[in-house]
């Protein structure tokens, strides 16, 4: 459990005592089966991470509802070549995880709109948290995307921070979407379709480098 998960919990409790005793318990009884869901909803369930250090793991629970190769960049200008969506319902786990050892290269948060996460011009217009790491394997980016429920996104760890593979770094409340961008090296191993769990599901399988990482630009559409 997360602390949000308590304070929403909390205060839903508050409320349902604060009725019961003014009206009875009859007309409290939905917020504490409120506090209940947040309790629910807010869970951090214990995972590792694969032994494997060449695999990159999902950052989020969820469903893959895309694996795209893209487009190449402009000429002379390194860039991600895979992209893998993860749409998470609101009865998945919330917590999001690091999909890679490293240090938080960029941060760059952008507020939005708040489509349906399943939309693909969700990627575009919806607000949304940029977070690129410089891995052992290369850049490794992923973007936490806000759905039609969601209205805050959550990061914990500070630009240059080193995360370590399956560390909890934040949440996105209520419905969401998670982005993640690997360069061309990348060996994708889940199709359309798939479930995945959070820190513990490999996505990819990428090697390690024997020089120090480069600094890929993120996609045009994928800026924030």
């Amino acid at each position: 459990m997360i602390r949000e998960g308590w304070i929403y919990a909390a205060a839903a409790a508050a409320v349902g005592v604060a009725l019961a005793w003014a009206a009875g318990w009859p007309w409290a009884w939905p917020l504490f089966v409120l506090a209940a869901f947040f309790l629910w909803f807010f869970r951090n369930p214990r995972r590792l991470p694969p032994t494997d250090p060449t695999l990159v793991v999902s950052p989020a629970d969820g469903k893959v509802t895309s694996v795209e190769t893209l487009a190449p960049p402009a000429a002379g200008q390194a860039g991600y070549a895979h992209r893998i969506s993860i749409f998470l319902s609101i009865f998945d786990v919330h917590v999001n995880r690091a999909p890679a050892s490293g240090e938080i290269a960029e941060l760059r948060y952008r507020r939005g709109r708040f489509l349906n996460a399943m939309d693909p011009a969700s990627a575009r217009e919806n607000e949304q948290n940029y977070v690129a790491l410089d891995s052992p394997q290369g850049r490794i980016a992923f973007v936490q995307i806000a759905g039609l429920l969601a209205r805050r996104i959550v990061f914990w760890p500070k630009l240059g921070e080193r995360v370590e593979r399956g560390q909890l770094v934040g949440l996105i409340k209520f419905g969401s979407r998670v982005d993640v961008f690997l360069p061309a090296a990348a060996e994708l191993m889940v199709r359309r379709g798939e479930r995945v769990q959070g820190g513990r599901s490999p996505l990819a399988r990428l090697p390690v480098l024997a020089a120090a990482p480069g600094a890929p630009a993120p996609p045009q559409h994928a800026s924030i």
